[in-house]
């Protein structure tokens, strides 16, 4: 095979304009997917608290499933980056990957679906009010049912932004918020013609919305003369086992960390609810604020993730490194940002969910400015760790990182949440010291392993 010609290595400033133009489109459709979930609880909590703690744990499941198997599937975007770089436009090795990766998407969402329809028992386990559990199962009979199209979506997100179409994320995800805000007013209260469903009708306008989406990345990729040509549903049937094997071995672990992160913060809030329920309500209010903030960091890891994996199948260490350290300082800059609101106006940012003016709130915020005081370390930490592992993952590096964060998050982050949550006067503070402290963990061991790639052998092709 002649080798590919590859323009020389962009400066920084290139670098910088490069990672910017994959990674904003990408954070903005991260912050509208929360924004998604949003209005689903304006529409749900009008039915009343029942059907919305029902939906809430609902989701919980739900969403850690979703989130652990797009994850899975998610390990397509490196290997097409690296298929770019090495013999760009690699039009069958990306075929052949997105193919493999769709085929995953469907075999593990019927997986996903068969833990889902476990809820019913799981209520029974954790023993939640007969109600509840009653709406909750009835919630996730429909639901379930949008986990493969959300999947096979997420592997479409992927190829579309690997081929350098990030904005297709943004303008999708905007749309599928009207979708969803539509089916929602619709079969919730039984409007516009449609049946009054009630909460399962909101699990029917998520259906309706994934078909959407799962729709829409169709018609972009089928109409964008630059993703069409890769033809990614030609000779579908048709296998290809060292492919598939390899999304497994490099999205396994990325499961297996998202679930890790996933699980710490479940069992935080757990904690968080035996100091107490004041203080729980608090740390519900900081942590959405907090995860509103991590989406940009993510978002540029997602970007890293591509730009690394580029230069690394080009075999250009210098473009790796530079790719990964332009990541890392955009997602950290934009954590100061928010590190220092959270520590220069915390009520301002508590005002989006609690009325300061009411002064049956005036403890609630008082605790939940305390969480926001920790919040700005927590912050900075949080960000270094995504972007960090995103750089990684483009150098096909995910199973030690895995190790990394499942230590981190559980031993010096739980344990000390759970030591100093609960053993200490520091109560809720000890718990979110504890959650820092694990992320910063994270954030320092996944930062001397970027820093020692080279050394340690990751900027070479190979098994990791």
């Amino acid at each position: 095979m002649r080798p590919v010609a590859h323009p020389p290595t962009p400066g920084w400033k290139a670098e910088g304009r490069e990672t910017l133009r994959l990674a904003g489109p990408l954070a903005l459709a991260n912050l509208l997917q929360m924004l998604t979930y949003a209005i689903d609880v304006m529409f749900i909590a009008r039915l009343g608290p029942d059907e919305l703690a029902a939906s809430a744990l609902a989701v919980a499941l739900f969403g850690l499933v979703l989130w652990s198997l797009q994850s899975l599937t998610g390990a397509v975007a490196p290997i097409i980056a690296a298929d770019l770089g090495a013999r760009g436009p690699a039009l069958r090795p990306v075929r052949r990957a997105t193919r493999m990766a769709l085929w995953l998407a469907v075999i593990v969402s019927i997986a996903g679906m068969g833990v889902c329809m476990m809820i019913g028992p799981l209520m029974q386990l954790t023993g939640q009010e007969p109600r509840i559990a009653a709406l909750a199962t009835s919630y996730m009979d429909v639901l379930v049912w949008s986990a493969p199209l959300m999947i096979v979506a997420g592997v479409q997100r992927n190829f579309v932004a690997a081929l350098g179409r990030p904005i297709f994320a943004t303008v999708i995800t905007a749309l599928g918020i009207g979708v969803n805000a539509l089916g929602n007013y619709a079969f919730i209260f039984g409007n516009l013609g449609a049946p009054e469903m009630g909460l399962p009708g909101a699990a029917v306008a998520t259906f309706i919305t994934s078909v959407a989406i799962a729709a829409m990345y169709a018609a972009a990729i089928r109409f964008d003369p630059r993703l069409h040509r890769y033809r990614i549903m030609g000779f579908f049937w048709r296998p290809d086992r060292a492919r598939f094997a390899e999304i497994v071995r490099i999205g396994t672990p990325i499961a297996i960390t998202v679930l890790a992160e996933a699980g710490v913060f479940g069992a935080a809030a757990f904690l968080m609810g035996r100091v107490g329920g004041l203080e729980l309500a608090a740390h519900t209010v900081a942590l959405n604020l907090a995860a509103f903030a991590f989406q940009v960091p993510f978002g540029v890891g997602q970007a890293a993730t591509i730009r690394v994996g580029y230069f690394f199948g080009a075999g250009d260490p210098e473009g790796v490194g530079r790719a990964g350290w332009m990541g890392v300082a955009m997602g950290t800059g934009f954590m100061v940002i928010t590190a220092t609101a959270m520590i220069v106006a915390p009520e301002a940012l508590l005002a989006l969910y609690i009325d300061p003016s009411d002064p049956a709130n005036g403890q609630l915020i008082l605790i939940a400015t305390g969480f926001l005081a920790i919040a700005a370390a927590f912050q900075l930490s949080d960000g270094v760790q995504a972007v960090a592992a995103g750089a990684l993952r483009g150098l096909k590096d995910t199973r030690i990182p895995m190790w990394i964060a499942v230590f981190s998050y559980w031993v010096p982050g739980f344990g000390l949440a759970a030591g100093l949550g609960l053993g200490t006067p520091l109560a809720g503070k000890g718990v979110w010291i504890g959650l820092a402290t694990g992320l910063t963990f994270a954030a320092v061991l996944l930062l001397w392993r970027w820093h020692r790639r080279e050394a340690l052998g990751l900027t070479a092709p190979g098994v990791k």
